[in-house]
């Protein structure tokens, strides 16, 4: 997938905005986005997210890959950007998902807010599994930019997390690679 240069500088500020936010939540601070409302002790109240984010969880934290993959529409992207992975299209979403489940036992994807804006919306989630083989389990924050194509489908997926961390947690060298497919 090429990027014009708005795009990428989007998707940068975007990200910087993303990893600020994971970084300095503060206890107490007002919710926003109209979509989640924060009760007296800061904490969000994931009842009123919006469904996609509600589907988009329950299809990573499930075992079915064509799951996610129905959530997107039939030419999506999907990046990885922490691996350098793009995926387009259904049926390459729902490999991803299958091979995540291959190759890592119990992942999931923990929303801890959301923000919409229009056809975006910010995801701030905790990614976690334990690696095959790996001695330890792993939970990293990570940041999810989709752009949607009306309220049910998305068009595209960007998942910024910390692979080094992961690895670090799990107990991995930072070289580690999967055993391949």
């Amino acid at each position: 997938m090429k990027l014009s240069p708005l795009r990428t500088m989007t998707t940068l500020i975007c990200a910087a905005v993303a990893t600020v936010t994971l970084t300095t939540t503060t206890a107490g601070a007002a919710p926003t986005s109209p979509s989640l409302s924060a009760s007296a002790s800061g904490k969000h109240d994931l009842r009123h997210q919006p469904k996609i984010v509600t589907d988009w969880a329950a299809a990573w934290n499930g075992t079915e890959p064509e799951a996610l993959g129905a959530l997107f529409t039939a030419d999506a992207d999907y990046t990885d950007q922490a691996l350098g992975v793009t995926l387009r299209g259904r049926a390459e979403i729902s490999g991803w998902k299958a091979r995540t489940n291959s190759l890592i036992d119990n992942a999931r994807a923990t929303v801890r807010a959301a923000h919409r804006d229009g056809d975006h919306i910010t995801i701030e989630a905790v990614y976690s599994g334990h690696i095959k083989g790996a001695a330890k389990p792993f939970a990293v924050p990570m940041a999810v930019l989709l752009d949607l194509d009306g309220p049910r489908r998305i068009a595209s997926d960007q998942d910024y997390y910390s692979l080094g961390a992961v690895l670090a947690q799990s107990g991995l060298p930072a070289d580690w690679t999967p055993p391949a497919s």
